[in-house]
This record gives C-alpha cells, sequence and structure tokens, in this order.
C-alpha cells in the first residue's frame, strides 16, 4: 500500500503535455500544401499559335470600329498556377474620348464587352443622372495571375477576362467612385450600372457582395453552363 501513490505523480506531469504538442505540427503543413494547389482549368493550357487565329483578328477589327485605342502584348502563361493569355492586349481608352486607367491588360473578348458597355451603358446613365459626359473609368485590376480569393479556384483574372472597376470621372470632373454608401445621386447611376451589367457579364460583383467586393464593379465573362449568370 505504500508504494502506489509514489508512481501517481510522476505518471501524470508528462502525459498532458505529449499528446497536446505532438499531433498538431503534422495535419499543418498538409492542409497548406492541399490549399497551394489549384483545380484544373482548361484554358491554363492555352498558348498562341504561329499565326493569330481568326476570330482574335475579327475581335481587333471591331475594336478599332469602336474606336478603341490599344497595343498588342506578348503572351502570358504560368504553368505553375495556371495561369495563360495567349494573345493579350492593353487597353488605353475604351472608345471615342473614354479613357481607361491604369493601363489595362485584357483578352479581347473581354476588352471589346468591356467597350460596349462604355458606349452602351455607362455613357447614357451619365448623361441621364448627371448631364455629363463619361470622360474615364479608374480600373482596380484586370490580368492577374492569381486563385479567386480563398478558393483553389483560380480567378477569372488570371485568364484576362475579368475587369474591376473602382470609379468613374465625368466630363465636368465629377467623380463617382463605387463604394458601399455613395451619395444618393451617384447611388442612382451605380445601381443603374450595375443592373443592365448582370447579362453582357457572366459574373458581376460589387458593394454587398462581400466584403472583397465593397469598393469596386467585378465584371467577367465567365462562360457558365446554359449561357447563365451570377450576379450579387
Amino acid at each position: 500500500m505504500a508504494p502506489t501513490p509514489t508512481p501517481k505523480p510522476a505518471t501524470t506531469t508528462p502525459e498532458p503535455q505529449a499528446p497536446a504538442v505532438a499531433p498538431q505540427p503534422t495535419p499543418k503543413p498538409a492542409e497548406a500544401g492541399d490549399e497551394e494547389k489549384m483545380l484544373p482549368d482548361p484554358r491554363s493550357a492555352d498558348l498562341p499559335a504561329d499565326k493569330m487565329p481568326a476570330e482574335e483578328v475579327a475581335c481587333r477589327e471591331r475594336l478599332k470600329t469602336l474606336g478603341v485605342e490599344f497595343e498588342e502584348h506578348k503572351a502570358e502563361s504560368n504553368p505553375e498556377i495556371g495561369c495563360s493569355i495567349p494573345y493579350p492586349i492593353v487597353l488605353k481608352s475604351l472608345g471615342k474620348s473614354v479613357a481607361i486607367a491604369p493601363g489595362t491588360e485584357l483578352n479581347c473578348p473581354m476588352a471589346e464587352a468591356a467597350a460596349r458597355f462604355a458606349a452602351d451603358v455607362i455613357q447614357p446613365a451619365a448623361k441621364a443622372e448627371f448631364g455629363a459626359d463619361l470622360k474615364s473609368i479608374g480600373q482596380a485590376s484586370a490580368f492577374v495571375c492569381r486563385p479567386r480569393n480563398g478558393t483553389r479556384k483560380l480567378s477569372e483574372h488570371a485568364f484576362g477576362n475579368a475587369l474591376d472597376i473602382a470609379s468613374f470621372t465625368l466630363s465636368d470632373g465629377r467623380t463617382i467612385e463605387v463604394g458601399p454608401a455613395p451619395p444618393e445621386k451617384d447611388g442612382k447611376f451605380l445601381d443603374a450600372v450595375r443592373k443592365a451589367a448582370c447579362g453582357p457579364f457572366k459574373t458581376v460583383l460589387g458593394p454587398g457582395a462581400d466584403p472583397d467586393h465593397s469598393l469596386h464593379f467585378h465584371l467577367d465573362l465567365e462562360p457558365r453552363r446554359h449561357g447563365g449568370t451570377f450576379c450579387q
């Protein structure tokens, strides 16, 4: 009966320390490694051909007809991440007298969609609400080689297939900034632009959708089943 109490304090001290420390480090590196691997996207394999395809040439001709100023840019790809933009262009304007800044690298279909949207929707909305012309668009992001925030799926930005718009400047010097609580008149204009974007673009996100889009409109041409849209 005397030896029994002696081993008890010896065993209780090491027992809580060992299991608390040992199992934790092992799962962490495995989880981090899994997050880094991007989900496959067929567009990641797109590379430029020796000759520019006819649809790319035709797209550029349509941009010129719309008065869009642009420059050709060398193909970009990152096999490790999966980004690819085989026939990029850098926009200098979205049409006659509508500038876009800073330099905006996109694929040609996305550039054409943005130019038509500026002419057909944003310009008339600015005229109707403020009695002024759209002078320029301030973009927050175009081609960027990255995944969609918080996921393992590649962003449409990784294919030059998305444009983030942070502000609109008018011919009278007024600047309308995208944000969660704009002045009433600015809010009407922004709401009109945002609603009209759903259709010409397959994804439309902005303030209220999630914290990542609280200060800009995200517009993209992500291919969706049955040609559907996701607007939030």
